[in-house]
Protein backbone atom coordinates (compact mmCIF):
# COMPACT_ATOMS: atom_id res chain seq x y z
CA UNK A 1 0.00 0.00 0.00
CA UNK A 2 1.24 3.29 -1.08
CA UNK A 3 0.17 5.92 0.93
CA UNK A 4 0.61 9.71 0.73
CA UNK A 5 1.11 11.59 3.91
CA UNK A 6 -0.02 14.67 4.18
CA UNK A 7 0.79 17.93 6.10
CA UNK A 8 -2.02 19.62 7.94
CA UNK A 9 -1.37 22.89 5.56
CA UNK A 10 -1.44 20.11 2.49
CA UNK A 11 -4.92 18.65 3.58
CA UNK A 12 -6.34 22.47 4.26
CA UNK A 13 -5.43 23.11 0.78
CA UNK A 14 -6.85 20.10 -0.71
CA UNK A 15 -10.20 20.89 1.39
CA UNK A 16 -10.25 24.50 0.61
CA UNK A 17 -9.95 25.11 4.28
CA UNK A 18 -7.80 27.46 6.58
CA UNK A 19 -5.31 25.03 8.38
CA UNK A 20 -7.50 25.31 11.63
CA UNK A 21 -10.39 22.73 10.16
CA UNK A 22 -7.86 19.79 10.27
CA UNK A 23 -6.48 20.55 12.94
CA UNK A 24 -10.02 20.38 14.88
CA UNK A 25 -10.55 17.11 13.02
CA UNK A 26 -7.38 15.95 14.26
CA UNK A 27 -8.23 17.30 17.61
CA UNK A 28 -11.95 15.46 17.91
CA UNK A 29 -10.72 12.62 15.82
CA UNK A 30 -12.87 12.65 13.23
CA UNK A 31 -10.08 11.56 11.00
CA UNK A 32 -7.49 9.16 10.97
CA UNK A 33 -3.75 10.85 11.70
CA UNK A 34 0.07 9.38 12.30
CA UNK A 35 2.27 11.00 14.54
CA UNK A 36 5.65 11.03 13.38
CA UNK A 37 7.78 12.91 16.33
CA UNK A 38 5.82 15.98 17.24
CA UNK A 39 4.67 16.20 13.61
CA UNK A 40 1.11 14.96 12.71
CA UNK A 41 0.47 13.49 8.93
CA UNK A 42 -2.63 12.58 7.77
CA UNK A 43 -2.53 9.34 5.18
CA UNK A 44 -4.18 10.84 1.81
CA UNK A 45 -6.89 7.99 2.03
CA UNK A 46 -8.14 8.91 5.19
CA UNK A 47 -8.90 12.62 3.62
CA UNK A 48 -10.90 10.71 0.99
CA UNK A 49 -12.56 8.54 3.46
CA UNK A 50 -13.84 11.82 5.37
CA UNK A 51 -14.70 13.22 1.89
CA UNK A 52 -16.64 10.14 0.92
CA UNK A 53 -18.32 9.87 4.42
CA UNK A 54 -19.79 13.19 4.00
CA UNK A 55 -21.06 13.63 0.45
CA UNK A 56 -24.51 13.78 0.16
CA UNK A 57 -25.81 12.38 -3.40
CA UNK A 58 -28.91 14.48 -4.57
CA UNK A 59 -32.40 13.25 -4.24
CA UNK A 60 -34.00 12.08 -7.90
CA UNK A 61 -37.66 13.24 -7.75
CA UNK A 62 -39.98 11.26 -9.51
CA UNK A 63 -42.18 12.79 -12.52
CA UNK A 64 -45.66 13.17 -11.70
CA UNK A 65 -48.33 14.09 -13.60
CA UNK A 66 -48.88 17.97 -12.41
CA UNK A 67 -51.85 18.48 -10.32
CA UNK A 68 -53.55 22.04 -9.83
CA UNK A 69 -55.15 22.15 -6.36
CA UNK A 70 -58.08 24.51 -6.14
Amino acid sequence: MTDRYLSVDQVAELLGTSPRFPRRLIEERRIRYVKVGRHVRIPESAVQEYIDARTVQPIRLRRTAFRRVA
